[in-house]
């Protein structure tokens, strides 16, 4: 492995540049996690364990549920020396702190496209003083492509674990094991996936969207990357509201018709065109519209964001949240953490749907971009932020939404099969 210099920086050969991290971002300090503040690490399981050099010491790396710890690799002292043991004892960093990750390469003239892989750097945010918060890096130095290749593919998977919400409604807990169980079992279960569009155009899969204060929530958070996730979802939740504005839309959707409902008015003689068979428009200022395919379970809606709806149904739950003060939209959020039903409000509408259209209206929401931070917080011009399982997307005009039941099998049950009656 190669030596570098301290702070875990490759010294770059002559005729070669180094990628390098930000200059505020130098070698993390390891007084920082001292052990004794460790979280639990007994119950927790390791999802991967090797070999890295940190600071110019090869180290055994394990990374859990809930930390990444090494320790530099000695060999065995039969007479042993504390004052050894004590200089090199288990380090630590958070999950929760780790806010980016990538692999950390060395370029030179001749190579234009990928360098020379050296290993990974991870981005971390550290509580300097009480309200200040300093960002660092940590550089784990690996040659081999496919070594690094898994570990950065886990750490990516763990930095959006926390919009994971189809592992919570198909598993009631986003967890290797349980999933691992489920496989293990050959519990199939079909789920139904949306699909996204604008102006015929194909936009992506999916299962959940949000329009409104969700999609501003979350361009708000992606502006602030340098923060750990939980820390920048609760800055851009507080700012969202801070600056709490309606979006001036119109709403169609075409409301869903349960197959059995139907086999039974078929055989009654009694099925006839209705009102319920043609597309329903609503239109006013909205500060939140939810679409959503699966319940969304997750930590801060165990009931879930839509508990009405199924996993295989053939439906969407359509959650309309109309314009109205800041403290009773701020108390509808609140229900979503209790057992109360937070769709008992005078403007909260919700309707079971096959399809919807969301057309913004631009420029009559009152938008005023030189007051706001940026293109990405609010719609600015007539762009409008969308949150899609937790990914931002951005569209300039209407979308189209379109459930496609039992579109794919996935492993597990859903929470309905799971608790027992």
């Amino acid at each position: 492995m190669p030596r570098g210099r301290r702070g875990g920086r490759v010294s770059a050969l002559e005729g070669c540049r180094e990628e390098e991290a930000p200059p505020a971002a130098d070698a993390v300090p390891s007084v920082l996690w001292a052990s004794g503040q460790q979280p639990e690490s007994a119950a927790e399981l390791i999802l991967l364990r090797g070999i890295f050099e940190i600071r110019r010491d090869s180290c055994d790396v394990v990374l859990s549920e809930r930390a990444l710890r090494w320790q530099p690799i000695q060999p065995e002292r039969p007479t042993g020396d504390s004052k050894y043991n004590f200089l090199h004892k288990e380090e630590f960093i958070e999950l929760k702190d780790i806010f980016s990750v990538k692999l950390k390469r060395r370029y030179s003239v001749k190579q234009q496209r990928s360098g020379t892989l050296l290993g990974i750097t991870l981005f971390i945010c550290l509580k300097k003083e009480q309200n200040k918060l300093k960002d660092s890096t940590l550089d784990l130095i690996n040659l081999s492509e496919d070594h690094c290749d898994v570990w950065f593919r886990q750490f990516k998977k763990i930095l959006a674990g926390s919009t994971n919400v189809l592992a919570h409604s198909l598993h009631g807990i986003s967890h290797v094991v349980t999933a691992t169980l489920h496989i293990i079992m050959g519990h199939i279960q079909p789920v139904d996936v949306c699909t996204f569009s604008t102006t015929g155009k194909f936009l992506r899969f999916g299962f959940s969207a949000m329009f409104g204060f969700g999609g501003r929530a979350l361009a708000l958070a992606e502006k602030h990357r340098w923060m750990s996730p939980n820390q920048r979802m609760d800055f851009a939740v507080i700012k969202a509201l801070a600056k709490l504005k309606p979006e001036e839309c119109e709403i169609s959707f075409l409301p869903f018709n349960d197959p059995q409902d139907l086999e039974e008015r078929r055989a009654q003689g009694s099925l006839k065109s209705d009102c319920n068979d043609q597309w329903q428009m609503i239109q006013g200022q909205f500060l939140n519209v939810s679409i959503m395919a699966i319940p969304c379970l997750c930590s801060v809606a165990p009931r879930g964001l839509a508990p009405n709806t199924r996993l295989n149904n053939g439906s969407m739950a359509l959650i309309i949240s109309r314009n109205t003060s800041r403290p009773e939209f701020i108390k509808h959020l609140k229900r979503y953490a209790s057992v109360k039903n937070q769709f008992n409000f005078p403007f909260v509408e919700t309707y079971t749907v096959e399809e919807v259209k969301v057309h913004p209206r631009s420029n009559s929401s009152g938008h005023n971009p030189e007051e706001e931070d940026g293109p990405h917080e609010t719609a600015t011009g007539s762009s409008f932020p969308w949150n899609v399982d937790g990914d931002l997307m951005e569209v300039a005009s209407e979308v189209h939404v379109r459930v496609h039941p039992r579109l794919i099998n996935l492993y597990g049950k859903s929470m309905e099969e799971m608790i027992p009656k």
